[in-house]
């Protein structure tokens, strides 16, 4: 598998393998994120949707910005560099999935 790309739903990767590249990304924008004094963690990764879920913390709790960063950032990222993510969503500090609920 060497320099092949890792993908979603496909079914000829590994179990967990889009998982460790989402985690090898996130390490590489951290020091981004903590440079304005918030962090982020990887809470799951649904292999199946390619959605990405995310905890924000310190700054990024109460920054007007988290939003635009979160998807002009991060899920950017995210999809460029990772095959199959489709979305990065947040859960707040309760664990509440900070996604759009349509009505």
């Amino acid at each position: 598998m060497a320099g092949q790309r890792v993908g979603v739903g496909g079914g000829c990767c590994e179990t967990g393998a889009v998982r460790a590249e989402v985690e090898k990304i996130i390490k590489i924008i951290r020091p981004a994120i903590q440079a304005d004094e918030g962090d982020i963690d990887l809470v799951e990764v649904d292999e199946a949707t390619g959605v990405v879920t995310v905890e924000l913390h310190g700054a990024c709790v109460t920054c007007p910005a988290s939003t635009q960063t979160l998807k002009a950032g991060i899920e950017r990222i995210m999809r460029d560099r990772v095959p199959g993510v489709t979305e990065v969503v947040e859960v707040n500090a309760l664990g509440m999935s900070e996604a759009f609920v349509s009505l």
